[in-house]
């Protein structure tokens, strides 16, 4: 097919369709509003079952909600592969500080879409991680969920503390200050 000169082909999402460039662009699809995780909120309930991801430990469903459950203080480490060291001081200040199992848990999320690795051989490492640290849960996003849908960052580390009902405490996306590591050791203490 030949274009003549000054014409644009647009590329729709439902599909193709041909347009002259004085043309009147369409308008946008409209999605899902997209909240921030912001300290003193509670983010949006999200879900990663299926397709989407879920536990390692059982290839269960998980659903943030389960942070609101009023049971114990939660850290959430949203990580891509490739990042998974970013933070390790915050990592190695919780294993010193030994924080009780009955008021405290980590959970360890992987962006496995943030990695060219294939599917297969991340879940084997987070299978392997799993039986290492049985305190704290994997859980496989396959699909950006938390980049999408709370605005964490891709391809890197992200930390977020919440209190016992789901509150968001602490946000850090990228690599942490030593003052940001203390001030998260001072909330949990302050929180258990």
């Amino acid at each position: 097919m030949k274009l003549a000169h000054g014409s644009l082909v647009i590329l729709l999402h439902a599909g193709l369709a041909f347009a002259n460039q004085a043309a009147t662009p369409p308008s946008p699809v409209l999605s899902a509003p997209v909240a921030s995780v912001s300290v003193g909120q509670v983010p949006p309930a999200l879900e990663l079952s299926d397709k989407r991801g879920g536990l390692v430990k059982g290839n269960l469903p998980w659903n943030s909600t389960e942070l609101q459950q009023g049971a114990k203080v939660s850290i959430l480490f949203y990580v891509a592969p490739s990042q998974k060291d970013l933070n390790e001081a915050i990592s190695d200040a919780l294993k010193e500080a030994k924080f009780p199992e009955e008021k405290f848990q980590s959970i360890a999320v992987v962006n496995m879409a943030a990695s060219s690795w294939p599917n297969f051989m991340i879940e084997s490492k987070l299978k392997a991680s799993q039986e290492e640290f049985p305190r704290t849960r994997y859980i496989k996003d396959k699909e950006k969920v938390f980049v999408k849908e709370w605005q964490l960052e891709d391809d890197s580390s992200n930390v977020v503390l919440f209190d016992r009902k789901g509150v968001v405490l602490f946000v850090v996306k990228g690599k942490a200050t030593p003052q940001q590591v203390t001030e998260l050791l001072t909330l949990i203490r302050t929180h258990l």
